[in-house]
């Protein structure tokens, strides 16, 4: 009677142990984000920053997503409870106090750890390093502040290349009609070519380009201008 009540008690003990491991997950158990990264990024103009945190699970959906940061605080705590498929790309971002310092207080630099949960039960785990240092801005040179560009011409986009950009990211957006242009750029590119199908006449856009480090970290110039009709 002994023997048989000993070895329920271990099969207890080790579905218990599977099950704990399969929900907490373990060193072989464990899987990779496809991406997790953890940037700041600055407006020039608006004298403002934020932080942003970027993981993709890959082809199966998250349950929950926490990131540590580096001072050992939980600073994300992200769950998406009810829902069967989870969320595979999430994006946060903080909301953008002036240039003051209280981001940085309250996001340290160093290593943040990433955890997460997949709907099959796969733990995953990733980190990502966040520093303070941001790139120069890029000026943006042409068109200028307020112009009115003949929207029937390729325009001529150009800026004054910004200190330690490992990249540039440039967007045109027009609010009203939602109508936007993104484009990915190169740290040795200094001009971009806007083709004569893209802009309308008598409209306002807005134009970003941003100086991105090898970190990640971003400093956004902006500007707005308008379009005229006519070839």
């Amino acid at each position: 009677m002994y023997w048989h009540n000993s070895i329920a008690l271990k099969n207890v003990i080790a579905l218990a142990a599977t099950l704990f491991w399969a929900y907490h997950g373990s060193a072989w158990a464990d899987g990779k984000f496809e991406r997790v990264a953890v940037y700041l990024e600055q407006t020039v103009e608006d004298e403002d920053t934020e932080i942003v945190f970027d993981a993709v699970s890959g082809s199966v959906g998250l349950k929950t997503l926490q990131v540590v940061a580096a001072d050992g605080r939980l600073v994300v705590d992200f769950k998406a409870p009810d829902s069967n498929l989870g969320i595979r790309h999430i994006t946060l971002e903080s909301p953008e106090p002036k240039n003051d310092g209280s981001l940085q207080a309250d996001f340290p630099a160093g290593t943040y750890k990433f955890s997460g949960t997949l709907t099959s039960g796969t733990m995953l785990r990733g980190e990502a390093t966040l520093s303070h240092a941001f790139p120069g801005p890029a000026r943006i040179t042409q068109p200028r502040e307020g112009e009115r560009v003949v929207s029937g011409r390729p325009l001529q986009i150009k800026w004054n290349p910004a200190r330690e950009a490992a990249g540039y990211a440039l967007v045109i957006e027009q609010e009203q009609s939602g109508r936007e242009m993104k484009v990915d750029l190169s740290r040795t590119a200094s001009t971009f070519t806007v083709s004569d199908g893209f802009l309308f006449p008598g409209l306002e856009y807005k134009l970003g380009i941003a100086a991105i480090a090898k970190s990640g970290n971003r400093t956004v110039t902006g500007m707005d201008f308008g379009t005229i009709g006519g070839r």
